[in-house]
């Protein structure tokens, strides 16, 4: 009975609220087809686990989670590192990047799997359990923005992204890369889901380092390489993908 419930109510919740609604004429006609195909198979109400939102024309995807996974595991491909440390990142992309490089993924949330090349411990990204300047491949993408708000269990801090970005530069080693992507445009806080920042305040919010490159997904889902920070400033909410290097 539980399941029974839990399937027929994601139905409605997935992936939009109520929307599968619509679908449901369609879910039993083609639920009735299938039975006249094969008279030998008994359907249930009891069985059943109505998708109701699939019927789409093309795959749908998040325009920013999918290209920040790609831009990173191909930075990566080019440079090859010994060892890659990401903090808190998409568990997807690291599932991806640890078959190219040993990888060490750190969450608030501490990942339970375990798979070849990725190690997974559990802290916080102002409060990093690494030495100074130690690191020379970081990452942390679709993170910094949510610190402080308290979405994901941590503490309510105003300046929890400044923070966090003065724990990433301090661990960076010279010569060391890191790579950041964050909501940039029309900078806010929208409590208690993100921020996004004006694209040059991540600039300067990461200082000393220096900013190598810079693209972005821009408000229609495209991705536009190598620019100058001041062709994101008018997006409503862009994804800023920035390569930052501690020069030796």
């Amino acid at each position: 009975m539980r399941a029974f419930l839990r399937n027929w109510l994601l139905a409605f919740l997935m992936p939009f609220p109520l929307i599968g609604i619509l679908f449901l004429p369609r879910y039993f006609r083609h639920w009735r087809r299938f039975q006249e195909l094969s008279p030998g198979v008994r359907l249930s109400l009891r069985n059943a686990h109505p998708c109701l939102g699939d019927w789409v024309s093309s795959t749908p995807f998040d325009p920013h989670y999918f290209h920040q996974g790609a831009w990173l595991a191909r930075k990566l491909k080019q440079r090859m590192p010994a060892l890659h440390v990401d903090i808190g990142s998409s568990v997807l992309t690291m599932s991806v990047i640890s078959a190219v490089t040993e990888t060490v993924f750190l969450d608030y949330r501490p990942l339970q799997v375990r798979t070849a090349n990725l190690h997974s411990v559990s802290g916080s990204i102002t409060c990093l359990p690494f030495a100074d300047l130690r690191l020379s491949s970081l990452s942390s993408l679709h993170v910094i923005e949510h610190i402080g708000l308290g979405r994901y269990g941590d503490p309510i801090d105003p300046d929890g992204s400044a923070k966090a970005a003065a724990e990433l530069v301090r661990v960076l080693a010279p010569g060391g890369r890191l790579y950041i992507s964050a909501p940039v445009g029309r900078e806010r806080v929208c409590f208690n889901a993100h921020r996004v920042f004006h694209p040059d305040t991540l600039v300067d919010m990461f200082r000393p380092l220096v900013l190598e490159t810079f693209s972005v997904v821009d408000d229609a889902g495209a991705v536009l390489a190598d620019l100058p920070t001041s062709r994101a400033a008018d997006l409503d909410y862009g994804c800023g993908l920035y390569v930052f290097v501690r020069n030796s």
